[in-house]
């Protein structure tokens, strides 16, 4: 898949501001789908899939350079979906792009009661300051301005997109947690695919679809190449693609409940193998025993009174393909995340309309 050089404008007839909605409460249900499942599983299976899990160290990657955590501040968490090219993703015919890319970014507020929630997209395309950062391997990485922000996953790691957030927002991330795009075609594998429908013809040849208009069973690779394809429907922008990931998310869901793939200790296991071997954790949260306890912790959470919100952004001066956060909307935002408090309404308002 290849980078975007186009900031994602909205044609006439795009999705309305309730799809956007729709998307953040499936990242929500898809969550606790993973910790439900998790939860399912007998507690001798627990040490096979604890092994599947992988940890980052975040407060030893980072360090004291963080906002400090307020009482108020509810449970925060950072959710990247992450576009590989390494491992099984290498052979997805998905792109040249080398390296990886946070190709999907939320920052979930959960407030204090845990009874509803928030989730803040960050455009991928924003440009952003980022901070001085450590390496992995112990090396130390200047900050640097005006950097693409989904382009520092594969700079410098997810610590330092951990970090960058943390900058840009003031708010203190309490867990992270990042599914690779691999994950979802072995998802897809388990439960025998799943069901979708276009209204045309899609051809990409830079994902290897190729779908006629109709209702279509995906398998797990198929399912893979639908959500990266742009090239092959609309404009050829990122909204084509949203638009996919949306509906993909929503019957994947429904198969699944479709399924009650919950209601069969077995088959829950199956998932939970599945994405466990897809999921990178803050390390307080990496083994399932940790996760299925968060997990329950979010019960009392009504997926439809979730809330998504896009970080206000304008098209940047110099470069309009690109957007930067839009002042003094972003800032009233993330003051109100902060504080626990309610968003003003301008704060929910973005200059840049495609985004």
């Amino acid at each position: 898949m290849t980078e975007s050089r186009h900031a994602p404008k909205t044609p006439a007839g795009g999705p309305p501001p309730r799809t956007r909605r729709r998307w953040g409460r499936i990242v929500l249900l898809t969550l606790l789908v993973l910790v439900l499942a998790a939860g399912g599983v007998g507690y001798w299976l627990y040490s096979g899939l604890d092994s599947n899990i992988k940890g980052v160290d975040i407060d030893r990657a980072i360090g004291d350079d963080r906002p400090e955590k307020l009482p108020t501040s509810g449970q925060n968490i950072l959710i990247l979906g992450s576009d590989s090219r390494a491992g099984a993703n290498a052979a997805l015919n998905t792109g040249k792009v080398s390296g990886a890319r946070s190709d999907t970014a939320l920052v979930m507020h959960i407030p204090e009661g845990r009874t509803k929630a928030v989730a803040i997209s960050i455009p991928r395309d924003t440009l952003v300051t980022r901070p001085e950062c450590t390496k992995s391997d112990g090396a130390t990485v200047p900050s640097a301005n005006r950097v693409m922000f989904n382009s520092i996953y594969a700079q410098v790691g997810p610590a330092c997109v951990v970090k960058t957030v943390e900058q840009i927002s003031g708010i203190r991330m309490d867990h992270y947690v990042e599914i690779d795009f691999a994950g979802f075609k072995e998802l897809v594998d388990a439960i025998g695919g799943v069901t979708v429908t276009v209204d045309q013809d899609i051809h990409d040849k830079s994902s290897g679809l190729n779908l006629t208009a109709g209702t279509h069973r995906l398998d797990g690779t198929q399912s893979l190449q639908f959500v990266r394809t742009r090239h092959g429907i609309g404009d050829g922008s990122d909204l084509g693609r949203i638009s996919l990931q949306q509906q993909f998310m929503l019957n994947l869901l429904s198969e699944i409940k479709k399924q009650d793939l919950l209601g069969s200790p077995a088959k829950s296991y199956k998932i939970a193998d599945e994405l466990t071997a897809a999921l990178t954790t803050d390390s307080e949260l990496a083994s399932l025993t940790k996760l299925a306890e968060f997990g329950r912790s979010l019960n009392g959470v009504d997926p439809s009174s979730m809330e998504t919100i896009m970080l206000p952004v304008e098209y940047d001066k110099v470069d309009p393909n690109r957007v930067v956060a839009a002042e003094p909307q972003a800032t009233q935002l993330w003051k109100a995340i902060r504080t626990d408090s309610a968003i003003p309404e301008s704060a929910k308002k973005s200059p840049a309309t495609g985004g």
